[in-house]
């Protein structure tokens, strides 16, 4: 263990020696004000900035001037610093507004568990953007940690967007093979053989790019929902694992 912590720690102070590492949870909304009882409102209320009005950790705000060769000055030196949020997509803030939240909970509390309500009641509805952007809430850390509790880890971190999260899919499911040949280099009956719907998402087209220049997958692309196409692909490979992919939405196309 120790041997690991060192090359731990090496590693990451080469990576700051190079600025590159960051925080990848250095923005975290803040939960909206709490909603009144009214559903029309005669102007702004307190919830219309909850999503842009964001805090930066010092540490992170000081990585920022850095990088830009700029010195930080005493307000930078503060516990944090309140900034205006640009890179969202709810620059409206209409996920946190009283009427949304409130329909939002309305719906959930028929079919969703309670949390999930809660959360809702909370934070409201609708993509502000990726957590690594904006859309870090507390919600997450609880998902981290307990996944990491389950896994009686240190810690856990989830994709911080839904494209990492596709392309680290497509990896985990190459490597198998890679897991299956016990360290030695997979044979060409034993890799997986992928077949992707070619309108897939980029997302998903670079994860199965990627395992393909590692030599441990094989990519067959079928015609859009083509079935009869797809079938013929199946039936004349002859290799033993096969992954059929395809997204569930098409209206990104």
């Amino acid at each position: 263990m120790a041997q690991w912590d060192a090359l731990v720690d090496g590693a990451l102070a080469s990576l700051a020696a190079r600025r590159l590492l960051f925080n990848t949870r250095l923005i975290a909304l803040a939960p909206p004000p709490p909603a009144p009882s009214e559903t029309s409102f005669a102007g702004p209320g307190p919830w219309d900035r909850a999503t842009v009005e964001i805090q930066v950790d010092r540490t992170s705000i000081q990585q920022w001037l850095a990088a830009n060769g700029e010195v930080s000055s005493q307000e930078d030196d503060e516990a944090s610093r309140e900034l205006i949020l640009f890179s969202g997509n709810d620059y409206m803030c209409l996920s946190s507004h009283p009427a949304v939240r409130e329909a939002a909970v309305k719906v959930l509390t028929i079919s969703f568990a309670i949390r999930t309500v809660a959360a809702a009641q909370e934070y409201g509805m609708g993509p502000r953007g990726s957590s690594l952007i904006c859309g870090y809430t507390t919600y997450h850390k609880l998902v981290e940690e307990s996944l990491a509790k389950l896994q009686k880890k240190e810690d856990c971190l989830l994709c911080p967007t839904g494209f990492s999260a596709n392309t680290a899919l497509m990896t985990a499911l190459g490597s198998i093979s890679s897991l299956l040949a016990a360290g030695r280099k997979p044979a060409e009956d034993e890799r997986i053989a992928i077949f992707s719907d070619a309108l897939n998402h980029a997302s998903t087209i670079d994860g199965i790019r990627l395992v393909e220049r590692q030599h441990q997958a094989v990519a067959f692309v079928y015609k859009h929902c083509d079935m009869s196409h797809l079938d013929f692909l199946l039936s004349s490979c002859p290799m033993e694992k096969k992954v059929v992919v395809t997204d569930r939405q098409v209206t990104c196309h």
